[in-house]
């Protein structure tokens, strides 16, 4: 790659060329002035008029150049950098207006501006009127698929996803490869899907596969729509299979056990009946050890069948994960009084939340009206494979008889209204009281979890998980040089290190990125890490960017973060301002990261190299960018900028016929060696 010769921006060298050419006429006027003044020695007004008359040419030049940099050049390069912020954002809201000698420009440049922002807002009201109804058809489709419980994915024919639902986010929680753009491979083993993908009808019929994914088997149907698309949708197997093989297994092998049994026995009581009274006592008596064993046996069968029965209802869809702090304060909202103060670690239990809350607001009213107390504490304690929920009061425990009368009443306010009692089987429960010195408590076991984290706290509805117009872009095999710029999927990102001596051992301690994917900015497929750079963080550093030594003494390594963010990538091109700093901060996994690399600083300069600042701030002001607050010198805050403002610098190099990636490769690489004070 050809590289152009280091040297100062063209302005610079311009006030150079200036500063030496005045420099040279005032020093030729003095000694013309000199040389004639010792030839004529001339006095008084005489001589005055001579020595101005050879100092005015320089001071001739360096006035005009004073005169033309102030009324000219500096409104000239304002009015450069106005014209690119209106060519980045033909939608700003207002544009300075030129100064000097371009002021009476001011009108025209403003009509322009008012005439180009009201034809595209003309043009975007028609474009809204066209599309409502459409709108309207996906924002419904939207509500549809974050309420469905079924992962969905869609796929083109190039195997890209097209729209994923929420409930596939959950079930690939961190995955690297679920993200809009991405190849199905990267998700899901891909050779037995693109071999039923391939082979899938044409008339809408489904195909089904059976994959695996982590330790798990997925059930995956598959069916053709919309002519190339595939919907795929995902459901756990291994978990079916589970429940096939555990009681609803055990309950097949009962029922002719039973049979047989109930056969035997019959069979020998109606052969004993017809025996004659004092005939074949040898026969009477093993008849009625055949009586014996069979209903020894039919007893034993019938004990399993109840307990099949129960573990066959603890199954259920209905006993479902629950953290013990939701069903603490869903039992506030549920209850006036008595209260329940919740103390203790929170964990996790299974259950059938609206059924348990109506058996422990039951279970309260009971212990308020025994004890005469409105006031009761929460308390969660952890067993081998159970959980005691308890119930806990300062004074004596509740009588036993108390409890079993409690366990008949029914709960009206439930379906059928079932018995206190049924629920506790439902749950494979029961329920006792204890005393613990001057304190007493009911104690109600319930199925326990090996979850151990608290839930993660819900997220908004993300602004996007679909966008079909992936399925226009080039095929992934596409030579990837030759590429549009506005089809590249892009990954921008941002590091934070320990200082800027990256050579002489400063480290990585923040890792930030995003995606665009279609000419898009995706707001919610991000990366975002902390590192421990296994040093020491600088207080000159932490001033910068706020990060101290607590703030990552427990996260990952380099070494650990680098291969994540690598999958996070995947095929696409990494977008950065002043890249060579970054790649250097990321240089552990360098030989991952041979993919091409586009560099918003260079970018800048080689498309406006008369304008000074190219720094991440100054590009941000040109451009009317704006960083939220507290997101300056944050790896994500600073990724987000940049790849807002490759998306602004992009309408700017298509303009001037840099349409493919070679191009933008081949146009930054004339500015690399082009120094600037103003750019980090």
């Amino acid at each position: 790659m050809s590289r152009r010769a280091s040297g100062l921006p063209r302005r610079q060298r311009l006030v150079g060329l200036w500063l030496l050419l005045s420099g040279i006429g005032l020093l030729g006027g003095a000694l013309f002035a000199a040389w004639l003044d010792n030839l004529y020695q001339p006095q008084g007004l005489a001589r005055l008029i001579l020595w101005l008359g050879c100092f005015s040419g320089g001071i001739t030049l360096f006035a005009a150049g004073l005169v033309l940099e102030r009324w000219l050049f500096t409104p000239l390069r304002h009015l450069q950098g106005q014209l690119a912020r209106l060519a980045a954002n033909p939608d700003v809201p207002d544009v300075s207006p030129p100064e000097g000698w371009l002021r009476g420009l001011g009108p025209d440049l403003e009509r322009v501006h008012s005439a180009w922002r009201d034809d595209r807002q003309r043009l975007a009201h028609a474009h809204a009127d066209g599309a409502r109804d459409a709108t309207r058809v996906r924002q419904r489709l939207e509500v549809l698929l974050q309420t469905l419980d079924t992962p969905l994915l869609l796929c083109d024919r190039h195997h890209r996803l097209l729209l994923y639902n929420q409930a596939a986010e959950r079930l690939f929680a961190a995955h690297p490869g679920l993200g809009l753009g991405k190849e199905l491979g990267n998700l899901l083993p891909a050779k037995g899907l693109v071999d039923v993908m391939a082979c899938l009808p044409d008339d809408g019929s489904g195909r089904e596969v059976l994959i695996p994914h982590d330790d798990h088997w997925l059930h995956v149907g598959l069916r053709r729509v919309s002519g190339d698309e595939t919907l795929l949708t995902l459901s756990d197997a291994t978990l079916t299979w589970a429940r096939e093989v555990g009681p609803q297994a055990e309950l097949d092998n009962l029922l002719p056990a039973l049979r047989r049994h109930g056969a035997g026995l019959i069979s020998a009581a109606d052969a004993l009946a017809h025996l004659p009274g004092d005939d074949s006592p040898e026969l009477r008596r093993r008849l009625e050890a055949v009586i014996d064993e069979e209903g020894d046996a039919l007893g034993a069968s019938l004990e399993r069948l109840g307990t099949t029965h129960d573990a066959l209802r603890r199954q259920g869809e209905r006993l479902v994960p629950l953290w013990s702090n939701d069903l603490w304060a869903a039992l506030g909202e549920r209850l006036a009084a008595p209260s329940v103060t919740p103390v203790g670690m929170p964990a996790w239990l299974k259950g059938d939340a609206p059924v348990l809350l109506e058996v422990l607001a039951s279970l309260l009213e009971t212990l308020a009206a025994h004890t005469g107390l409105g006031a009761f504490d929460g308390e969660l304690c952890l067993g081998n494979r159970r959980i005691y929920l308890d119930l806990c009061w300062h004074g004596e425990a509740l009588a036993q008889r108390h409890l079993d009368t409690w366990r008949h009443r029914r709960l009206e306010r439930l379906p059928h209204s079932p018995s206190a009692e049924d629920v506790l089987r439902q749950h494979a429960s029961d329920v006792w009281s204890l005393s613990d010195g001057d304190w007493a408590r009911l104690r109600l076991p319930l199925p326990a979890l090996s979850r151990t984290a608290a839930p993660r706290p819900e997220s908004p509805p993300r602004p996007e998980f679909h966008d079909f117009d992936i399925a226009k872009l080039p095929a992934p095999d596409t030579d990837l040089a030759s590429r549009a710029l506005h089809d590249l999927e892009i990954v921008a990102f941002d590091t934070e290190t320990t200082g800027l001596a990256l050579r002489e051992g400063d480290r990585l301690i923040s890792l930030g990125a995003c995606r665009i994917v279609n000419g898009r900015l995706l707001a919610d497929e991000t990366f975002e890490q902390h590192v421990n750079p296994q040093r020491p963080i600088p207080s000159a550093s932490t001033a910068i960017h706020g990060l101290g030594d607590q703030d990552v003494e427990n996260a990952p390594t380099a070494e650990q973060v680098l291969p994540r963010f690598r999958d996070y990538v995947g095929s696409a091109v990494l977008l950065a301002h002043n890249a060579a700093f970054d790649m250097l901060a990321i240089r552990p996994g360098a030989d991952a990261f041979d993919m091409p690399v586009l560099d918003t600083l260079l970018l800048s300069r080689a498309l406006d190299p008369g304008l000074e600042g190219h720094d991440l701030d100054s590009l941000a002001r040109r451009y009317g960018l704006r960083f939220p607050p507290g997101t300056r010198h944050t790896a994500l805050g600073d990724a987000r900028v940049t790849a807002r403002l490759w998306l602004a610098l992009r309408r700017r190099l298509e303009a001037r016929g840099i349409e493919r990636l070679s191009d933008a490769l081949a146009f930054q690489a004339g500015a690399l060696d082009r120094e600037d004070a103003c750019a980090p």
